[in-house]
């Protein structure tokens, strides 16, 4: 049973109805999590629609149950005062009707509107300029002229209206929406400075020729003197503002770069075979195929396209015509190019490094794995941690109730005896220092760099729940094959009477294993008769006798079809091995006469020098009714072999048994530096596996993993109840696995890691995809999983911290409102540091 990836996201909620489509929204005007609340609503109030709004992306994902048009959410959003465009939508199954909007040719990750940034720019060096100018004349009394005051007041004036301009817009607009927003309370604060000021300097006495101002840090509580100007204030707290505005703009660019690199890796355009009538490619005068040149975006599944050394592939596919070596590092990590032949798959944006390749498409657009990769990350950027939403709530009230506690101080204030002045002023820095950016800005950037590293390192998490889920877990399982084990046959190690090849044992790049006659004879004359079989332990012995004559020659490479020399007419190498009247017996084995190529068809029995001899592989039983003598160094090396869960075959001619090839889904080089990264991260590692305890104990033992911990002979169905009997003794577990007959385990565990090199039911049933198909990025995702989510909680406890610190500070009179600008503008840039630290994480 497979459960579907939905249900993977929020395990204790129902499943939602199959979607019809999803949209994405490029949403301007939002500063603060006030915002996004008042966004989210409008948008969940359309019928059938889901949304989820995020501040650092100026963006929202809509889910749609139900038919909607662009068209109204477009309008759902302006009506709560805000722009938006549709950049793309995406049909998940047919609907009736729907206006589809086709994506920007170059859309951007992180923030809709690219002039956005030029335009803070601008205005906060216009503000910088005229404040630097206005703070001297009005702190320095040294500097205060005659007339000083007017000076002020006439380059404060641009400061506060064009430069601050965005804040009263975005307030103004709230407003008329019956709203109000962060924006809000910067707007009321700088316009009540300035209009307090105007009024002192018009009609209030300060704008007698030769009065002079005292600054002070902490505003002064007298009712004597002229009333003091805060155009200063009004025009810093605008400075900073901007400075700190632009300073988020710059920073949400610098945390979507990760997203937007792995967008970008995509080839942009293709070379297209022309196709004749009858389907074939068609030719030129000359017997070259003809070709066009094309966008990428006008490939179709079926089309042929050709991929050059050195260029990358259009789109995903298979390989129809040729061979070649293809760099996938871009999107695995993996720094060993992959060989690839007719019918082999290849991935968009992955680079051929050597061979032409034909190429027939079979995924193009947004179901290529680059897209989905980037799908997967966006999506995850966009959602939003339990803990975030807690945040956005009491973001949702925080705005009106500090409304009230401005009010409340400027008259608590006049009540207590306290100067006019004095109580304006400690209302003006409670609106200053009340602004909840920070609380909207906690969570969204830390998961915007949270997640585009992890794409980069070759970790795709769905959803920010996961991240709950990797502070909780205590236990891993791992699946064994494909997992911890390549997934592959491959041959260990070649028994004969004289003693072992050990093919196992690890070496150095080009390095050939000991020389040993008897064993690599016996390996070459199976690798020759098995290479007419598709089985997969053929396969992995005629790849063994294939590498092992290659490691040979001066200058062989494994892989390679090492002849040993000159090649013939019938381009056979001379002296290599050739098999003829292959036979295979259910159950038994196989068996061929093996020659010398070039070298006579003379038949011999036995193994002196005769050129050809009947060769059989299988199992002893087998070769014992074809009258096989089997030594018992040999029956004592095939029985340890099976034993310790390993395969086995047994090679003979003349009669006469002349080895035993010992075969095993090898341990991966890295699965026992990942089972020890896993244990240091506190999680108990257990070893699942449908193959036998031999087997699986051997693969426990090469990992560090005790044999108390592991399960053999387990059926799919089986691996649920094992992770559930987990959960039942109170354990949290995460379930790694690569599989179909892992999706129900990967689903039913709190954290379900799918190897990117599995299948795709498998990653669908998941909420990690660990794309590199290590299993070191299982515990690379679980660190930078945690580090998010510690960053998140570090973010929202300075945010929260910063406000209840402030506020009443601000409200005792104890803060000036330049003072309380500054420190407002500078939490927002504080919580959007500690995010980017997580660029460096992993």
């Amino acid at each position: 049973m497979t459960v579907p990836a939905e249900q993977t996201a929020d395990r204790s909620r129902p499943l939602d109805p199959q979607p019809l489509a999803e949209v994405d929204l490029a949403i301007e005007g939002m500063t603060c999590a006030s915002c996004v609340a008042r966004v989210e609503k409008r948008l969940n109030h359309v019928d059938g629609a889901t949304a989820t709004v995020n501040l650092p992306l100026e963006s929202a994902h809509v889910t749609l149950a139900g038919t909607v048009d662009d068209a109204d959410l477009v309008a759902a959003v302006e009506k709560a005062g805000y722009r938006a465009r549709v950049t793309t939508r995406r049909e998940l199954r047919p609907a009736p009707a729907a206006s589809p909007t086709d994506p920007p040719d170059d859309p951007d990750t992180s923030a809709p509107t690219r002039s956005r940034g030029a335009d803070l720019l601008r205005r906060l060096r216009v503000a910088a300029v005229l404040t630097v100018p206005v703070v001297a004349l009005s702190m320095i009394p040294a500097l205060q002229l005659p007339g000083w005051q007017w000076v002020v007041a006439a380059l404060a004036l641009p400061v506060v209206t064009w430069a601050a301009w965005p804040f009263h817009t975005a307030a103004f607009r709230a407003a008329r929406h019956g709203a109000s927003t962060m924006d809000t309370l910067v707007s009321i604060g700088v316009v009540a400075a300035t209009l307090w000021s105007a009024w002192a300097l018009l009609l209030g006495g300060a704008g007698e020729i030769g009065m002079r101002m005292q600054p002070s840090l902490i505003p002064s509580r007298g009712h004597d003197g002229a009333p003091e100007l805060y155009f200063e204030v009004a025009a810093v707290v605008t400075t900073f503002l901007l400075a700190g505005r632009y300073a988020e703009h710059r920073s949400r660019r610098r945390a979507g770069d990760a997203l937007r690199s792995l967008l970008e890796l995509g080839a942009k355009e293709a070379e297209r075979v022309l196709l004749a009538p009858d389907g074939s490619p068609r030719t030129g005068p000359d017997g070259a195929r003809v070709t066009e040149r094309v966008p990428v975006a006008a490939l179709g599944v079926d089309d042929l396209f050709v991929v050059r050394p050195g260029d990358k592939v259009a789109t995903d596919g298979v390989v129809v015509e040729g061979t070649s070596a293809v760099d996938t590092s871009l999107l695995t990590g993996e720094p060993v190019p992959v060989d690839v032949a007719p019918g082999d798959d290849v991935t968009g944006a992955t680079v051929n490094t050597s061979g032409a390749l034909l190429v027939r498409a079979t995924r193009v657009g947004e179901e290529t794995t680059l897209a989905q990769i980037g799908r997967l990350v966006s999506r995850a950027q966009t959602g939003k941690a339990p803990v975030q939403r807690l945040a956005d709530r009491i973001s949702a009230v925080f705005v009106p109730v500090v409304l009230v506690l401005a009010v409340a101080t400027l008259a608590g204030w006049l009540l207590a005896g306290a100067g006019a002045q004095f109580a304006f002023t400690a209302a003006v820095a409670v609106l200053i220092i009340a602004c909840p950016c920070a609380l909207g800005l906690a969570t969204p950037t830390a998961l915007l760099v949270g997640t585009g590293r992890g794409a980069q390192l070759g970790v795709l998490i769905k959803g920010p729940e996961v991240l709950e889920s990797t502070r909780r877990v205590d236990t891993v399982v791992l699946d064994k094959t494909g997992t911890v084990t390549q997934g592959a046959m491959a041959l260990e190690r070649v028994v004969t009477p004289s003693g072992t090849l050990d093919l196992s044992a690890p070496r150095d790049p080009g390095e050939s294993p000991p020389a040993d006659h008897d064993a690599e004879d016996a390996l070459r004359h199976a690798g020759a008769v098995e290479s007419l079989s598709e089985h997969p332990i053929a396969r992995a012995i005629a790849a063994a006798a294939r590498d092992l004559s290659a490691s040979r020659e001066p200058g062989g490479s494994p892989g390679a079809d090492s002849s040993g020399g000159a090649v013939g007419s019938d381009r056979v190498g001379v002296g290599s091995l050739q098999a003829f009247d292959f036979r295979s017996t259910a159950g038994g084995g196989v068996e061929a006469v093996v020659r010398t190529a070039h070298s006579g068809l003379s038949l011999g029995s036995g193994d002196g020098g005769l050129n050809a001899r009947r060769v059989l592989v299988g199992q002893p039983a087998w070769l014992a009714g074809q009258s096989v003598a089997t030594p018992t160094e040999l029956d004592d090396a095939f029985a340890d072999a099976e034993r310790r869960g390993a395969s086995a075959v047994v090679v003979a001619w003349g009669g006469r048994a002349r080895a035993v090839l010992v075969l095993r889904d090898p341990v991966k080089p890295t699965s026992r530096e990942a089972v020890a990264e896993l244990t240091a991260l506190g999680l108990r590692p257990y070893l699942l596996t449908g193959d036998g305890e031999g087997a699986a104990r051997e693969a426990a033992r090469a990992v560090g993993i005790a044999d108390s911990d592991v399960t053999a002979r387990v059926r799919p169905e089986q691996k649920v109840d094992v992770v559930a009997g987990l959960q039942r003794e109170g354990r949290v577990v995460a379930m790694v696995g690569d599989g179909v007959n892992d999706a129900a385990a990967l689903a039913t565990a709190d954290l379900g890691l799918a190897m990117g090199t599995g299948t795709d039911v498998a990653i669908e049933a998941s909420d990690l995809t660990l794309v590199r198909g290590d299993l070191r990025s299982a515990a690379t995702a679980i660190r930078l999983s945690r580090g998010t989510l510690r960053v998140i909680k570090q973010n929202l406890f300075w945010a929260f911290a910063y406000n209840v610190a402030a506020i009443p500070l601000a409200a005792a009179g104890l803060l000036n409102p330049m003072i309380a600008g500054a420190a407002m503008a500078a939490s927002s840039v504080l919580v959007v540091g500690n995010s980017l630290r997580l660029r460096r994480a992993g």
